[in-house]
């Protein structure tokens, strides 16, 4: 007798109901924690450099902060236009990655070093991986191809020659001078320290690099969007992630995402077609049978126990559809400045963007006394509202490198922001989703608008008290969300984003979130203070701080903002003080 076979939406309702299983199962309790080793294995810990063995690696050069090209303000990043449009060089894609994934310290207890790089990870230990896929491109010295970008090197490998005629034809409907941006994810590197929950973190990591780029892009003038109406075995086609014979007994790499980045705003007679967030994927096919140098090295000697479920819920959530989707560009000037934009810095103002994204630091414990000022509050979540109303180009930036409304909102425990009475608010990023999330929480709260609320931020005032200690007590007792000035959960709209979009939406609300938080990481560097991301949170007692009882909402990261306190134990050394200084 034949087993009936599920029909389309019934499938796809079984990878929804997956994913949100591997939800379920890997939150944090009060009387449990979700799965992990329990201890670390430090004989196994993984190589946090991924390389690939017989690739040729291109250095690039390593530029002091007073080289070409210079960093503008940290302020004028952020307006469209603000920052001249800089050609695609050897060393503008030094600066580039530099500003993206390179190292940005070392630091050292005893005879321990340990790297820190431009783009945060959980525990710091950097699942991500960046590629880059060029053209033939006048000016820059590299031949089309393929390469992955080696931090500790801060080199390019060489991955895969493309020719020229195809990558061409690929990139065609983009502007010119287009390049791609890849990211993949090294689960097992998380999953070393994490166990089941790793998926989460991974993901987190790919939206901090995805808002790093997007950063460092802007620094040279250039824009950047996601192309995520491709499917995922395209993604992996491109980055040779699916080539199981240059992986063998290395651990595998997940094909996350890919990019295009393009310098400066020229059409390239695209007006009426817009730019693409698709590629060919017969083009992709013809590319992979290039010629592919390398071999991936292990990571760790021995994996000890495998967490199947993080396999189930990336497969679950693997993107099967493709979508022939595009934005079209702005046909009028965009504005410099309305009721939530920050104002517009001037271009010798203030400390530069490369200096913020290099002093960029996880804090690891706050002192419990500073606190920060009512309009600096405020100027932090005006960065992080993406003006949800316009259309993609004409979004505030990094925000328009995301081809989605917001999914995400802020629960944020206020301890000492000067001006705000402590307790507890809520900022909803996009202000036609106020009437919903209403009505998922507690329908007795009152929602008033902060006072001294900027006209159009759409922030309000739910409870007062003092709430460091609950912050603290849902953040797995971790006094860095009640010592700080302010903490705050990112409540994403879950269940029914799933239902509607499907299962593979489940890591772009990692995304989404991580990408959020990279914004916050280098607003509270350029106020003085220093943020921290927090994994580690009891899922569905934050819930019930609101009373969210359903699916509808759920909580996914936590962060948090305060005076940090340095351990002046360890000595920090520069980034690449393990290689001779050189230059083009």
């Amino acid at each position: 007798m034949n087993t009936p076979s599920l029909s389309v939406k019934d499938a796809q309702v079984d990878l929804i109901d997956r994913v949100i299983r591997y939800h379920g199962q890997t939150k944090h309790h009060f009387n449990r924690y979700a799965r992990s080793l329990g201890y670390l294995d430090w004989a196994n810990q993984p190589d946090p450099f991924r390389r690939f063995e017989g690739a040729q690696q291109i250095s690039l050069p390593l530029l002091k902060p007073t080289e070409e090209p210079l960093s503008p303000a940290y302020g004028a990043i952020y307006e469209r236009g603000a920052v001249p449009c800089q050609s695609l060089t050897v060393r503008t894609l030094s600066r580039f990655f530099e500003y993206a994934l390179a190292l940005s310290a070392w630091k050292k207890a005893g005879e321990s070093e340990w790297a820190l790089r431009s783009n945060p990870s959980s525990g710091n230990l950097h699942p991500t991986e960046g590629y880059i896929g060029l053209p033939t491109i006048d000016g820059l010295d590299l031949a089309p191809g393929l390469y992955h970008y080696a931090p500790k090197e801060h080199g390019l490998e060489l991955r895969a020659e493309f020719p020229g005629d195809p990558i061409s034809r690929l990139l065609a409907p983009f502007p010119s001078g287009a390049f791609l941006f890849g990211l993949t994810s090294v689960h097992w590197r998380e999953a070393w320290k994490y166990g089941e929950r790793a998926f989460r973190y991974c993901n987190h990591d790919v939206g901090h690099a995805i808002g790093s780029a997007r950063i460092a892009a802007a620094t040279l003038g250039w824009n950047m969007v996601l192309i995520d109406g491709i499917d995922q075995n395209t993604v992996a086609m491109l980055l040779g992630t699916d080539r199981k014979e240059d992986f063998g007994e290395a651990e595998p790499e997940h094909p996350d995402c890919l990019a295009v980045i393009w310098p400066g705003n020229d059409p390239h007679g695209l007006e009426s077609t817009g730019i693409p967030l698709f590629l060919d994927p017969n083009i992709v096919k013809e590319l992979a049978e290039a010629r592919w140098h390398g071999s991936a090295n292990r990571l760790s000697q021995e994996h000890g126990v495998h967490w199947d479920v993080i396999d189930e819920v990336a497969e679950a959530s693997w993107k099967t559809r493709a979508d022939k989707l595009a934005i079209s560009l702005p046909t009028r000037a965009l504005p410099l400045s309305d009721a939530l934009h920050v104002s517009r810095a001037v271009s010798d103002a203030g400390p530069s963007a490369g200096q913020i994204i290099r002093q960029r630091r996880s804090a690891v414990a706050f002192d419990g006394k500073t606190s920060i000022s009512a309009s600096t509050f405020f100027r932090m979540m005006q960065r992080v509202i993406p003006c949800a109303e316009r259309s993609q180009l004409e979004r505030l930036i990094p925000w328009d490198v995301w081809p989605y409304d917001p999914a995400i909102h802020l629960m944020i425990f206020i301890h000492r922001v000067d001006g705000l009475t402590p307790g507890l608010y809520f900022l909803v990023r996009d202000s036609r989703k106020l009437s919903f999330i209403q009505q998922a929480m507690n329908t007795e709260l009152t929602w008033t608008v902060a006072p001294g609320c900027p006209e159009g931020l759409p922030l309000y005032w739910l409870l007062e008290g003092d709430a460091k200690r609950l912050a603290a007590q849902v953040s797995c007792h971790q006094d860095i969300a009640g010592d700080s000035a302010f903490s705050f959960g990112m409540v994403a709209e879950f269940e029914g984003t799933l239902r509607g979009r499907g299962a593979w939406w489940y890591p772009r609300m990692f995304w989404e979130a991580g990408l959020l938080g990279q914004v916050l990481y280098l607003e509270a560097e350029a106020a003085g203070v220093r943020a921290t991301g927090i994994g580690c949170f009891f899922d569905d007692p934050v819930h019930e701080i609101v009373g969210i009882k359903t699916l509808a909402l759920q909580s996914l990261y936590h962060f948090t903002i305060g005076g940090p306190v340095e351990d002046r134990r360890l000595q920090t050394l520069p980034p690449y003080h393990h290689l001779p200084r050189r230059s083009s």
